[in-house]
């Protein structure tokens, strides 16, 4: 079962996340579509859901499928710093933290480690 989920299709990116939950030993799950994140939502409930709102595949569809299928899941979403009206889209389809890239960077130990502190 995992802790957290991650909507993500940048391999380099995806790299630094599942060696940062390795070494904290958060079990994450990355999904590169959203037929990929609803079956791993409708097969356990995670504990935090990350989706990189640069994805080549919508990531406003895994955002209806998160806020869908994983309700009361906390929804981190992450972006380039200056694109503001992106990110208050994320916030209205139902992103509980949107941040940039550089901030979700620094602080993705912190992050994936509240999903390891729940389970």
């Amino acid at each position: 079962m995992a802790d957290a989920l991650a909507y993500l299709d940048d391999i380099f990116f995806q790299a630094k996340i599942t060696e940062t939950a390795r070494i904290l030993g958060v079990v994450l799950q990355i999904c590169a579509s959203p037929q990929a994140l609803a079956a791993e939502l409708a097969a356990n409930k995670p504990h935090l859901i990350i989706i990189d709102l640069n994805a080549h595949t919508n990531p406003f569809d895994a955002i209806a499928i998160a806020s869908k299928e994983g309700q009361g899941v906390p929804l981190i979403a992450f972006l380039s710093h200056v694109q503001t009206e992106l990110a208050e889209r994320a916030r209205a389809a139902g992103c509980a933290e949107v941040m940039p890239r550089s901030k979700f960077s620094r602080d993705l130990a912190t992050i994936l480690a509240r999903a390891k502190s729940q389970s």
